[in-house]
């Protein structure tokens, strides 16, 4: 199945453009994320972005609610959303037209521009794609139970990431459902839908609908 960073993600949505070119595999690229957005904030134009503490660049047209707590090193783009109750803890790098939401909390991400996760989410050690959408209480979970090292499972195959803590790899445009916990290491193509509640793990092929463990449909054509 398709796994590669250039299977996943339309790279001209992301200020991590440069940096995720440098990858074959979108996991590779999580060990980085801080360094990155330290390279990237003082770069930023200062007509455009406001530095209110120390390592954190907010785009000045950004809508800033109110009671939530914004850590660094991060950086928000353009006309992003950070409404009530969110908890951005550090190394996020967050795109232009972004929302994240209330009670939602961020650690170690990259969300491409136009990502959505509006309410109640947990994202951490993950990559999110263009226009990609975590529906209500939906979250990565990040740490396996057992607390060894992350594979990802293709089908047959084992891939070793090497790293504790891989949250998921989610494809431009997918919609993940409401409640729905993805395993550490999934991978979601392009294009996909999670029905709600769902438990997933494993990769997920583009442009598919996950309904349960090993039912999985092709999209039919409008």
């Amino acid at each position: 199945m398709k796994l590669t960073i250039d299977d996943l993600y339309d790279l001209s949505h992301t200020r991590a453009a440069g940096y995720l070119k440098k990858f074959k595999y979108p996991w590779e690229a999580l060990e980085g994320i801080k360094e990155l957005i330290l390279e990237i904030g003082p770069s930023l134009s200062k007509d455009e972005y406001d530095n209110p503490k120390e390592n954190v660049w907010i785009a000045k047209d950004a809508k800033i609610y109110p009671n939530n707590y914004i850590d660094g090193p991060c950086i928000i783009g353009h006309k992003t959303e950070v409404r009530p109750g969110a908890f951005v803890r550090g190394s996020a790098l967050v795109g232009d037209n972004c929302v994240v939401g209330n009670s939602t909390e961020l650690k170690n991400v990259i969300l491409f521009d136009n990502v959505q996760v509006p309410h109640y989410n947990y994202v951490g050690d993950s990559i999110l794609g263009y226009k990609a959408h975590m529906g209500a209480g939906s979250i990565t979970s990040n740490v396996k139970s057992d607390k060894k090292l992350v594979v990802i499972k293709n089908e047959g195959e084992l891939i070793e990431t090497g790293r504790k803590k891989v949250g998921a790899l989610v494809g431009d445009r997918v919609e993940v459902g409401c409640n729905s916990v993805l395993n550490p290491g999934t991978v979601i193509g392009r294009d996909s839908n999670v029905y709600p509640v769902s438990c997933v793990r494993g990769v997920i092929p583009e442009n598919s609908i996950y309904k349960e463990a090993r039912k999985i449909v092709v999209k039919e054509n409008d």
